[in-house]
Protein backbone atom coordinates (compact mmCIF):
# COMPACT_ATOMS: atom_id res chain seq x y z
CA UNK A 1 0.00 0.00 0.00
CA UNK A 2 1.42 3.44 -0.94
CA UNK A 3 2.64 5.62 1.91
CA UNK A 4 -0.11 8.25 1.67
CA UNK A 5 -2.76 5.54 1.81
CA UNK A 6 -1.11 4.08 4.91
CA UNK A 7 -1.06 7.49 6.60
CA UNK A 8 -4.70 8.14 5.71
CA UNK A 9 -5.80 4.66 6.84
CA UNK A 10 -4.13 5.15 10.22
CA UNK A 11 -5.49 8.68 10.67
CA UNK A 12 -8.87 8.61 8.95
CA UNK A 13 -10.55 10.72 11.63
CA UNK A 14 -7.87 13.42 11.78
CA UNK A 15 -6.18 13.74 8.37
CA UNK A 16 -7.43 15.38 5.20
CA UNK A 17 -5.34 15.12 2.05
CA UNK A 18 -5.26 18.14 -0.26
CA UNK A 19 -3.52 17.50 -3.57
CA UNK A 20 -1.89 20.39 -5.42
CA UNK A 21 -0.35 20.21 -8.87
CA UNK A 22 3.18 21.27 -9.75
CA UNK A 23 3.78 20.10 -13.31
CA UNK A 24 7.53 20.25 -13.75
CA UNK A 25 8.75 21.96 -16.91
CA UNK A 26 11.33 19.22 -17.41
CA UNK A 27 8.53 16.66 -17.96
CA UNK A 28 6.63 17.44 -21.17
CA UNK A 29 3.61 15.35 -20.12
CA UNK A 30 3.30 16.81 -16.61
CA UNK A 31 1.00 19.69 -17.58
CA UNK A 32 -1.31 17.52 -19.72
CA UNK A 33 -1.42 14.93 -16.91
CA UNK A 34 -2.36 17.59 -14.33
CA UNK A 35 -5.13 18.93 -16.55
CA UNK A 36 -6.39 15.41 -17.26
CA UNK A 37 -6.50 14.44 -13.58
CA UNK A 38 -8.55 17.53 -12.79
CA UNK A 39 -10.86 16.72 -15.70
CA UNK A 40 -11.28 13.24 -14.23
CA UNK A 41 -12.06 14.90 -10.90
CA UNK A 42 -14.99 16.66 -12.55
CA UNK A 43 -16.49 13.17 -12.96
CA UNK A 44 -15.55 12.04 -9.45
CA UNK A 45 -12.55 9.96 -10.52
CA UNK A 46 -9.50 11.99 -9.47
CA UNK A 47 -7.78 9.38 -7.32
CA UNK A 48 -8.58 6.50 -9.63
CA UNK A 49 -7.19 8.49 -12.57
CA UNK A 50 -4.17 9.66 -10.56
CA UNK A 51 -3.30 6.14 -9.42
CA UNK A 52 -3.55 4.64 -12.90
CA UNK A 53 -1.58 7.49 -14.43
CA UNK A 54 1.26 7.08 -11.93
CA UNK A 55 1.27 3.33 -12.52
CA UNK A 56 2.20 3.98 -16.17
CA UNK A 57 5.82 3.28 -17.05
CA UNK A 58 5.84 6.19 -19.50
CA UNK A 59 3.07 8.76 -19.86
CA UNK A 60 2.20 9.55 -23.47
CA UNK A 61 -0.82 11.34 -24.94
CA UNK A 62 -2.48 8.02 -25.75
CA UNK A 63 -2.22 6.85 -22.13
CA UNK A 64 -4.00 9.99 -20.91
CA UNK A 65 -6.99 9.16 -23.10
CA UNK A 66 -6.83 5.38 -22.54
CA UNK A 67 -6.97 5.74 -18.74
CA UNK A 68 -9.96 8.06 -18.98
CA UNK A 69 -11.76 5.61 -21.27
CA UNK A 70 -10.83 2.64 -19.04
CA UNK A 71 -12.41 4.46 -16.09
CA UNK A 72 -15.60 4.92 -18.07
CA UNK A 73 -15.38 8.70 -18.19
CA UNK A 74 -17.56 10.64 -20.58
CA UNK A 75 -14.79 11.36 -23.10
CA UNK A 76 -16.46 14.40 -24.65
CA UNK A 77 -16.81 16.00 -21.22
CA UNK A 78 -13.30 14.86 -20.21
CA UNK A 79 -11.73 16.53 -23.25
CA UNK A 80 -13.81 19.66 -22.83
CA UNK A 81 -12.92 19.95 -19.13
CA UNK A 82 -9.19 19.38 -19.54
CA UNK A 83 -9.06 22.12 -22.17
CA UNK A 84 -11.21 24.56 -20.19
CA UNK A 85 -9.91 27.85 -18.87
CA UNK A 86 -11.22 26.97 -15.40
CA UNK A 87 -9.15 23.78 -15.13
CA UNK A 88 -6.10 25.58 -16.50
CA UNK A 89 -6.59 28.31 -13.87
CA UNK A 90 -6.64 25.71 -11.09
CA UNK A 91 -3.28 24.34 -12.22
CA UNK A 92 -1.88 27.87 -12.59
CA UNK A 93 -3.02 28.71 -9.04
CA UNK A 94 -1.37 25.54 -7.71
CA UNK A 95 1.88 26.47 -9.48
CA UNK A 96 1.72 29.97 -7.98
CA UNK A 97 1.11 28.53 -4.50
CA UNK A 98 4.14 26.26 -4.90
CA UNK A 99 6.26 29.25 -5.92
CA UNK A 100 5.18 31.23 -2.85
CA UNK A 101 6.10 28.27 -0.63
CA UNK A 102 9.45 27.69 -2.35
CA UNK A 103 8.44 24.23 -3.55
CA UNK A 104 10.67 23.14 -6.42
CA UNK A 105 10.04 19.41 -6.66
CA UNK A 106 7.41 16.76 -6.31
CA UNK A 107 6.16 15.28 -4.20
CA UNK A 108 6.48 17.85 -1.43
CA UNK A 109 4.33 17.18 1.61
CA UNK A 110 3.11 19.52 4.32
CA UNK A 111 1.21 18.78 7.51
CA UNK A 112 -0.58 21.90 8.78
CA UNK A 113 1.90 24.09 6.94
CA UNK A 114 4.96 22.21 8.22
CA UNK A 115 7.10 20.55 5.59
CA UNK A 116 7.59 16.81 6.02
CA UNK A 117 11.30 16.00 5.98
CA UNK A 118 11.25 12.35 7.04
CA UNK A 119 9.17 10.66 4.33
CA UNK A 120 8.28 7.43 6.10
CA UNK A 121 5.23 6.22 7.99
CA UNK A 122 7.02 6.98 11.28
CA UNK A 123 8.02 10.45 10.08
CA UNK A 124 4.52 11.24 8.93
CA UNK A 125 3.01 9.97 12.15
CA UNK A 126 5.41 11.95 14.33
CA UNK A 127 4.51 15.17 12.53
CA UNK A 128 0.77 14.42 12.62
CA UNK A 129 0.92 13.54 16.33
CA UNK A 130 2.86 16.73 17.06
CA UNK A 131 0.22 18.80 15.25
CA UNK A 132 -2.62 16.98 17.04
CA UNK A 133 -0.99 17.68 20.43
CA UNK A 134 -1.14 21.38 19.66
CA UNK A 135 -4.92 21.12 19.40
CA UNK A 136 -5.38 19.76 22.90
Amino acid sequence: MPLLEQVFEKNRETVKIAYKHLPLRSHNMAQPAALASLAANEQGKFWEYHDQLFAEKTIVPASIDRIAADLGLDMERFNSDRNSARIQQIVAADIADAGRLGVTGTPTIYVNGRKLNQRSLAGFQALIDDELRKLH
